[in-house]
Order: C-alpha cells, then structure tokens, then sequence
C-alpha cells in the first residue's frame, strides 16, 4: 500500500480495531496544529500493523519531514513492505507544521529515490538508527505529550544519537540542518509547554549565511570542481606567468646559476609556507566562497578580513590590466617586426587591450565551466611551450651559436655560476622575480566554487608550488647552462683561440654592442626553442590565463565581502546570477577597472603596489595561524597537520621584508591603506561574530591575566571602587547606572546586580537568556558593566549570593550601592527591615556601602512609553533588542526594582521579548514584544519630572560643584569617588567643596589640618569649610516632623504588658522602642541639624557626598535607622551617601 495513502489525523479502518488507543484520542485533534502541540507533533498515519510491536517489521510508515525549523513543504518516505530488514528512512524530527496537503509522495517522479542520499546531504538525510526488532523505526504514541517517540537501542526515548546534520549553520552547502532535541525537551516536565522554536547553542545565522544558505538552497545542477581543474591547474597557470619566458633568461644572467637558484629557493619558500598556512586554515571548518577573504575574515575577524578583502578585490582587478598589457605589448612587438602599426604603439595597445578585456569577460561571464575549459586549453598551451623550450635546449644548432646558444657545456655552466651584476643587486633581481611566484591563491579564491574546498586546496596549491617551482629552477640552470651571457649575433665575430669558435669581446666593449645573450635578449628561449612560435602561444597562454583567473577572483572575493555587508552601501554587488551565483554586477565593475588601468597603459608604477597588496594577504594568512594556535581555541583543529606557528609567524615576517625588498615606498602605502580600513572597520564594529582567533586570544589573555593577578597582594595605590550596584533590570533605574558609570568607567569593575524572587518555581532558562540581553543592552549604551541576574527567595538572601559568588579572582565588587528605598513608609515594614539587612550584610562582608538619593526617585519602568525616551540607541538598525515595559498581570516575579520603586504597585521592570522582522524573516529572533496600546497617554508631572531627573547624569553637568561633607574618615573613599568623578569629561567642570567637622575655638586649626592633607593626597579642591555648629539643636518644628515620621513605627512598649510587647517587637522587629529612641535622641538630632546645614550650604551643588551615618547592628531598629536616612537626605540635591569599610584607599606615599 502507498505510504502517503494517508496523511491525515484520523487512523484507517483496517488500522483501528488494533489501535483503539490511538484512534479515540486521535479522532478528538482537529487537522491542522494547534498552539499547545509541540513540534514532535504528527498527524496519525496509516499503519497495517496492530499495536504489537513484534508485527513491526512489516508495518508501514508515513512521517512528514520539514527541510528546516521553517515551514517547508514536507517529504514523505516508507519503507517497502517487501523488505522487511530495511530501515525506514526519514527525519528524526517529525512535525506537523504546514498543511498535509503540501505533502509529497516520496513515489511521486518529483522525489528523489532512496538510493540517492549520500552522505545526508539531500532534503531526506539518513538516519542509522537500529532498534532491537529488526532495525526498524518504531514510533509510539506517548498520551502525555501526543509525541511518537523513537526507539534507540531499543528504548523508547527522542534522545538523538551523534548525527552530522545536527552540526550544520545552514541547510544549504552540503545538506539540511536538523535540530536536535533541546536539553528542554528531554529534561523538562511533561505538564510544562518547553518547546521553542529557534536555534540551539547560538547558532543563528547571520543575514550573510541565510543568503548563502538560500541561494544554494535554490540552486540546482550547480558546477563544482575538483583539486586538479579547480585548484592545481589554476595555481600553476597564475604562478607560470609571463616572467617565465621573458624575465628568468635575463634574471641568470644578471645573478648566475646559484644566486638564480638561491632567489627561486626563497620566493618558494615565503609561497611555501603560505601555501601550508592556507590548508592548516581551509581544514579548519567548512570553507564558503571569498577566498583570501574569507580564510582571513573567518580566522583574524572582520577587521583584518574587510581591509584585507577589499584591497585584494582590487588588486586581482588591476591585475587583470597588467596582465592583459603584457599581452598586448607582446602582440604589437609581433605586428611591428611583420611593419604592421595601426596608429602608434601606446594606442595598439590600448585597442588590443580594450578587445582582449571583452573576450576575457564574455568567457567570464558564460559561466565557471566556460572559464574552466578556456584554463584547461591554455594549460595545455603553455605545459607545450615548457616542453618546446627544454626540448630545444638539446638540439643544438650551428645557426644559433652566433647569438649564444651552443648546447649544454660545462665551461658555460661554470662561467654563468656565479653573478654579474649590471646596474642591479641582488634584492632588485629578487623583486622583480617575486611577482612571478606570487598566484598561489588563484584556487583558493574560488573556495565557493570547489566541491571539496577542504581536500582541493591544500592538495592543489602545495603541488603547484612544487611543480612550478621546480620548472622555475630547470628553466633557471637550462638557461645558464647553455647560453652565454654576451653574442653579438654576427657570424664573422669567429676565433681559432676561442674554444666555441666565436669572439664576443669586442661587441661587449661597445655600450649596446651586443643585442643577443642572456643579459641583453629577453626573447632568448623563444630563440632556444625548437619551434619559437610555440614559445610566442606560450607567452600568450601565460598572460591570458592570469587574467582569466584574476577577472575570476576580483569578483567572486568581492562578492564574498559585499555579502558580509563589510562596508555599507556595497550590497548591491552582493547578488548573484544563475545556478553558480555568478557575481555579474562584480565582473561588471572589473571588467570598468581593468579597461581604465588598460587605457593608462603604463603599469610600472602600479606593478609594485599589486605584488604589495598580494604580499599583504600572504601575511595575513600567515598571521592568521599563528594567532590561532597562540590562542590555543578548542575550535581551531585543522585536519591538515603540517603547520607550525612559528614557521607561519617567520613566513608572517617574510612577507613583510619582501613587500619592502620589493619597493618601500609601495609597502608603506600599502600598509597605510591596510591601516586605515582596518581603523574603518574597527570603528564601524559590523554585527557579525565569526568565533575568530582574535576573541579567542582576547580570552586566552583575560583568562591568564586573571590569575596572574590573582597571586597579586592588593595595595592602596592600585585601590580602585569596584562596584556592585543593585540596579535591577539595567534600565529601570539609570540615573544609578549613569552615575556609578561616570566613576567606575576605566577605572574599576562595575556589576549591575538583579534579584529576582517570586513565589513560583525559577525559571533558569529565561534567567541566562535575559543575561545575555541586557548584557548586550550594556554594551550597546556603552556602560561598562557586567549585568548579573540570581534567582533567590527574598531580596537579602539574593544580596547575599552577590556578595559573596560576583566577581572572578581580583575581579571582585568591594562597594554595594544602592538606590534609597523612596517608598519605605508606604509598603509592608519587613522590605524596610530586608533593605537596611542588605545594609548590613555589605559591612559584614568587609564592603564599602554607597545609597543615592534622587528627591525624584530612580525607578522609571512603571513608566509607559519610557523606552521610546531611554533606548533610542537599541532601536538602530543593527540591534533588534528594544526595552519596554509590560504588563505585570502576567508575571508575579518580584525583584529588585521594588526596592526603590516611587510607585506603589508591584510594578516589574521592563521585560525582553521576541519580535518579528518587517520582512517575516527570522534572521535574528526578536528581543521585544511592544504593547498594543493606544498612543501614549501625557505623563503626569510627577513622572515627567522623574523621566528627567533619571536623565541628569548622561548630560554635561556644567560650572557647579560636589560638595565632599567628609564627617567620618572610612578610610577615604567618601573622598575618592568625587575625585573620580571630576576626572571625567562630564564632570570635569564641577569643583569641589569640601566640608568637616570641627569646633567652634579650633576652625582656622582644622581647616589647615584638612589642606595639608588634601594636598599630600594631591586632590584639588576649591574650599574648605569646617561646620562648628554640628551639634546645635535642630529647629523644633523639624524634630516635631521627625516624631511624627516615626510615630506609626513605635513599639510604644510602656503602655503594654512586657509579654505582648516581646511579642510584637518579634513579630515586627524594624519597631522603635522608647528605649532606644532615648539612647539615640543625640544622634537622631544630629541628622535633622545635618539635614538643615546641607540645605543651607549645598541646595545648589550639582551632587552631594556625604559620610553614611552608621548603626550598630542588633541595637538600632530598621524603621529608626530608614528615618535617620531619610530625614539626613530628605528635600536636597541628588545625594550620594558613602561608607568606605574602614580600609584605607588612599595614602600619599610613593
């Protein structure tokens, strides 16, 4: 019976007396999903076997598989019925997603045979998954959560054995993507809802893969290569350059036998061990298409890979022109010798030039199998001339000997053995012979277009290194071997004395008397050879298939680069054409490039600059594998293992000294451009992540740094506030983050702590989801700070993990700040008793404590419409996250933003969702889901007043001053953190004032005292005011207010029996006895007077630090201790009140 005969909910008949089970739960689903059905979700499908799963062998199956965690048409595949033993074949995820009626019959002509999966690599991959009973897939129906689970070593179970699928980023290069179950899936309650679309372990594309992933999704029949067609015979076209026949000649005989051989030797050893930095790179992962680009994008980061790519696009451009110059240069010195001339010589060339160009970009443009036949002929071409050239070298002839061609001899070998330099040295011969070295990366920039980019590159390249340097040193001691240096071509020039019959002498004594030998005659081994027109194709074979290849690889780079969307504004060359993805609009704009360098046609100031840009990538590629293996990642694992680092880091340094050998001046610009789209790049920061070697090695640093800190003893001068701020969500109170920002920032750790408590079980994956959103919301409105989530069942139980676990090595807060609990007499009592707890705790802990006052308040997220106002910068288009506020109806969680919320309500700091792309495409998922709501109504005053105090911070603060009221040295911090503050650019116009303690008698004493010591702890300040008047009597009507702030606190245990009065106060700890408000009737006074002196001396100071008045603990009762804060900071500026934990934290030594 046909698999796909049924695709629908409901069992068929012959099926349902044996499934009764199934079929009565089955014929309640409706057809179509429903949102409380997970993924696993299958419709119910036809099977001939009963529910005994001993018959199973000979059942039947129908599943549907999706091609990606998208909605795609699905694909259905049974087993024959006639072959019991072979396993059913089909995706381990099953879903229901899309409409049965977009099935397809796997028997249909459309689908693909079963014989046909190769590697998993088509839309139905494999599975291997052999039960106990036959090897066949059993799927049963589990009642809990309406999921067909598949057995597994013979258990029933969806746990997924080890499958290269599950590895993939996209579905597109070499097979389909699936998702493994998630942790969720397999760990989770059966009553909870766990499953989630998207992807796991952080494997989200980015819009530059799903492009690739969808265009080689689309394409069919695509034209890939192997190493010989796609690598080797590439390489070997590009390095076996022009120089070959025109340049080695007269490179022997400027630097003889030897030193020619020694200048091979080293350009082949720089090629070398570039040529095995690439294959180290190109095993390491699956290699796209970009070539130098993408192999130094993908190991260094954007940075290096976007200056590097667009300078090598360009380079390959421009070598298109030279190389295509060549040509015609050696064209028009053929139609001279025949006295043809069509206008003058520099326009010939252009116009042949021009016409070369077209052809060029016509085979380029037919398609990469056009292209690749056109290298294949010229190949064959040149291989011919090499031959034709050595073959020629052993036929002598007596018609030749008057131009300096007399056969192998050893006398002539040994007499061009060594140098004879004529107005050159050696490192010029080099620089000239280089370039001809250089197109080691012809096949590997072409990488897309590879059908094994892993195998084919490093085979292809290191063999044509081998292969062409060898022929570079055949041709190199031929050439010496049997040719003179010096002949004048005139047969007469004839001697009985000389041993070959000829005299040259005279001819080498006249300036230009001798046209022919090695030094003079560039054409000498067209001479050499047995047939010289042979040689003539092979010149033309040469300069044609770098073009080729050069026309080839400026583009398909280019449009690696543009697709990575680098540099802004160049995506339009991102597009491709046709089943290759031919980048047509880049061979376009090379094809523009190379015509204007063409009609230049003077390309000796150019050249040197090309080999530079070309040196510049070797580098590079070099670099990168030294990075990487200093790194030491876990992900960098080549499958090539013949590298090492240092001899990448010596071929790194190689290629530097040779881009100067080559030209100086040339390499400084080269670098000044490399440079500076470096810096481009850098600043730009494009949102792509590629896990390069540069954040590996930035770990590997932080990590080592870390530790070897860790074994440092902490000194006073290298003191530094590190600061544990209890913020909440990082949004909801940012005067507090601007604040502590303006003082920690490249200065000392900044951590924003959030305790979130509730009353329903934790959820741990949404906490580490929100942890790495408002982390990157951090990083976004550059505050340096680390935001740190816990889950905890009050607020100082969660206080106390901070304190304790934040924090790595030295890497530790030593200051607890907080914002001043405004709300304290308005809700339960026992959070004023947990507030002034975390208090405490911090000064157990051996922390600093700082509390900020804004007479406003700080917690903004009860406000509706505050991220329109606060996160502008997270709605740019790189960042999808958008902060808003929510409706707290749907989560009970408390945390802490009630601590100091000005509103009653438990109102919830702003909650991250996920929302979608305008297009409907899911390229990153969304953060944040907006309210429906109507327009935003007006806020009231209070709030628009709260929306700009929480905003005085991110502004220039102006000509004001923070007034330092140092009362209690806690070891000097109430000093510090406003010296910090005035160092930054904000705050840098702020003086500071400075105001003690002291007596009446003693003023001018104390005020001197505190100079001297400001000066030696070399703090500048603009006065010193010493307040004799501390301990005078505060104003009646304050302390009457005072009493009638507290009295509702009042244990009042004198009008009660002794017994109900132990009980309330252990009950309601935070009351106030008399007792205790008689003890401390002296220091409650002081701060109502406080509070009057600040009002009278600071009601204008952009800030205020102030020491924090302490309590002993167990003494002093919460409720008396909130009022002593509140009535010292009530109705003044913002106030910052700081306790240092009595260390000190600066000295005036050296």
């Amino acid at each position: 019976m046909s698999a796909t005969s049924s695709t629908t909910s409901a069992p068929t008949e012959n099926a349902a007396p044996e499934n009764d089970f199934l079929a009565a739960d089955a014929g309640l689903r409706p057809p179509g999903p429903t949102p409380s059905q997970s993924r696993f979700q299958v419709d119910l499908v036809a099977e001939a076997a009963g529910a005994n799963e001993d018959k199973s062998p000979s059942s039947d199956a129908s599943t549907t598989v999706p091609s990606s965690d998208k909605v795609a048409p699905l694909e259905a595949l049974s087993a024959d019925p006639g072959v019991g033993g072979e396993e059913a074949k089909g995706r381990f995820r099953v879903v229901n997603f899309a409409d049965p009626s977009a099935a397809v019959s796997a028997a249909s002509p459309e689908a693909p045979p079963a014989e046909s999966l190769q590697n998993g690599d088509t839309v139905m991959s494999e599975t291997s998954l052999h039960s106990s009973t036959g090897g066949q897939h059993h799927y049963h129906y589990d009642t809990h959560t309406n999921t067909y689970y598949l057995r597994t070593f013979g258990h029933n179970t969806i746990d997924a054995v080890p499958n290269i699928d599950f590895y993939r980023q996209t579905s597109a290069p070499l097979g389909e993507k699936l998702i493994r179950p998630t942790l969720s899936e397999l760990h989770d309650e059966l009553d909870k809802e766990p499953f989630e679309d998207g992807f796991a372990n952080g494997d989200e594309l980015t819009p530059a893969e799903e492009a690739a992933a969808k265009e080689a999704a689309e394409s069919k029949g695509v034209v890939k290569f192997g190493w010989i067609k796609g690598v080797l015979v590439r390489c070997m076209l590009n390095i076996w350059g022009v120089m070959l026949f025109i340049r080695m000649s007269w490179i022997v005989g400027q630097a003889g036998i030897a030193l020619s051989c020694l200048i091979v030797a080293m350009a082949t050893v720089v090629t070398t061990i570039t040529g095995l930095s690439t294959s180290a790179i190109a095993t390491n992962g699956f290699v796209r298409g970009g070539g130098a680009y993408y192999l130094i994008s993908r190991s260094l980061g954007p940075e290096f890979g976007g200056s590097i790519g667009l300078i090598f696009a360009f380079a390959n451009a421009v070598a298109v022109a030279m190389y295509v110059v060549g040509f015609a240069e050696t064209v028009v010195e053929l139609l001279a010798g025949s006295g043809v001339v069509m206008t003058d010589e520099i326009n010939d060339i252009r116009i042949i030039g021009t016409i070369t160009v077209i052809l060029l970009l016509g085979i380029s443009v037919a398609g990469m199998e056009w292209e690749a036949k056109a290298q294949i002929f010229l190949l064959v071409v040149l291989v011919t001339a090499i031959f034709n050239y050595f073959i020629g070298t052993f036929i002598p002839v007596q018609a030749k000997e008057s131009e300096g061609f007399f056969g192998y001899h050893g006398s002539i070998m040994w007499e061009n053995m060594g140098p004879d330099f004529r107005g050159e040295t050696f490192f010029s011969v080099f620089s000239i012979f280089f370039p001809a070295a250089t197109g080691i990366l012809a096949g590997a920039n072409i990488s897309g277009d590879l059908a094994d980019p892993q195998l084919a590159i490093p085979r292809g390249t290191l063999l044509a290194i081998l292969i062409t340097g060898l022929v570079y040193l055949g041709v190199a001691v031929s050439t010496g071997s049997c040719i003179v240096r010096d002949a004048s071509g005139n047969v007469n020039d004839t001697v009985t004395a000389c041993k070959f019959g000829y005299d040259f002498s005279t001819c080498r004594s006249q300036k230009g008397g001798c046209p022919y030998g090695l030094h003079n005659d560039f054409q000498v081994m067209s001479m050499v050879s047995g047939f010289g027109p042979v040689i003539t194709a092979g010149i033309f074979s040469a300069t044609l298939s770098s073009a080729l290849a050069s026309l080839v690889s400026a583009p398909k780079v280019f449009q690696a680069l543009c697709k990575d969307n680098i540099y802004p504004g160049l995506d339009m060359f991102a597009k491709g054409y046709g089943k290759n993805n031919e980048p047509l609009r880049g061979y376009i704009l090379t094809f523009v490039i190379a015509l204007a360098f063409i009609l230049i046609a003077e390309l000796n100031i150019i050249a040197p600059i090309i080999s530079n840009f070309f040196l510049a990538s070797y580098a590079l590629i070099n670099f990168s594998v030294f990075h990487a293996s200093l790194a030491n990642s876990p992900g960098w694992r080549p499958s090539f293992k013949y590298y090492n680092m240092w001899v990448s880091l010596a071929g790194a340094v190689l290629c530097c000294g040779v881009m100067f050998v080559i030209n100086w001046w040339a390499a400084l610009l080269t670098n000044a451009i490399v440079l500076g789209l470096f810096i481009y790049v850098s600043y730009k920061k494009p949102d792509v992540n590629w896990g390069s070697s540069t954040q590996a090695l930035t770990y590997h640093q932080a990590l080592t740094h870390t530790l070897h800190l860790s074994g440092v003893e902490d000194h006073i001068k290298n003191f530094r506030p590190q600061c544990l701020v209890m913020t909440g969500y990082p949004n909801s109170r940012p005067a507090l983050l601007d604040l502590v920002n303006s003082f920690t920032k490249n200065v000392g750790l900044m951590i924003c702590g959030h305790i979130r408590t509730g009353y329903r079980r934790p959820n741990f994956k949404d906490l580490t989801t929100d942890q790495a959103r408002y982390q990157r919301w951090l990083l976004k409105n550059e505050t340096k700070a680390f935001y740190t989530p816990v889950f905890a069942e009050d607020m100082r139980q969660g206080t106390q993990y901070l304190l304790q676990a934040a924090g790595l090595g030295r890497l530790k807060p030593n200051t607890l700040v907080l914002g001043f609990k405004n709300d304290w007499r308005d809700g339960d009592m026992m959070n004023v008793e947990t507030y002034i707890s975390m208090i405490h705790d911090s000064f157990d802990f051996q922390f600093g404590a700082v509390i900020l006052r804004l007479k406003e308040g700080l917690d903004v997220s009860h406000i509706q419409g505050q991220d329109d106002l606060l996160s502008s910068q997270e709605k740019s288009s790189g960042m999808k996250d958008v902060i808003v506020s929510i409706d707290t109806s749907k989560d009970s969680d408390a945390d802490s933003s009630k601590l100091s919320s000005k509103a009653t309500s438990l109102q919830n700091s702003p909650a991250v969702h996920k929302d979608d792309d305008d297009d409907g495409k899911a390229t990153t998922q969304p953060l944040l889901r907006k309210e429906k709501r109507s327009p935003t109504l007006p806020l009231n005053g209070s709030d628009q007043r709260l929306l700009e105090a929480s905003q005085q911070f991110q502004k220039k603060q102006g000509k004001g001053t923070v007034d330092v009221w140092w009362l209690f040295d806690d070891g000097g911090l109430t000093l510090l953190i406003p010296y910090l503050l005035t160092n930054k650019k904000r705050w840098k116009d702020c003086k500071i004032r400075v105001f003690i303690g002291g007596k009446i008698n003693r003023i001018d004493h104390d005020r001197r005292a505190m100079a001297t010591l400001l000066s030696k702890f070399r703090i500048d300040f603009s006065d010193i005011n010493v307040l004799g008047d501390i301990n005078t009597k505060p104003k009646k009507e304050h302390v009457s207010a005072f009493e009638e702030m507290i009295e509702p606190y009042r244990l009042k245990e004198d009008d009660m029996e002794q017994d109900a009065a132990e009980a309330l106060k252990d009950n309601e700890p935070w009351r106030i006895t008399d007792n205790e408000l008689e003890l401390y009737r002296a220091k409650t006074n002081r701060q109502i007077r406080l509070n009057e002196l600040l009002k009278e001396h600071s009601s204008t100071a952009n800030l205020i630090v102030m020491s924090l008045p302490l309590a002993r603990k167990g003494a002093v009762s919460s409720a008396l201790y909130m009022a002593w804060l509140e009535a010292l900071s009530r109705d003044l500026p913002p106030i910052l009140l700081v306790r240092g934990n009595h260390q000190s934290v600066l000295t005036f030594y050296s």
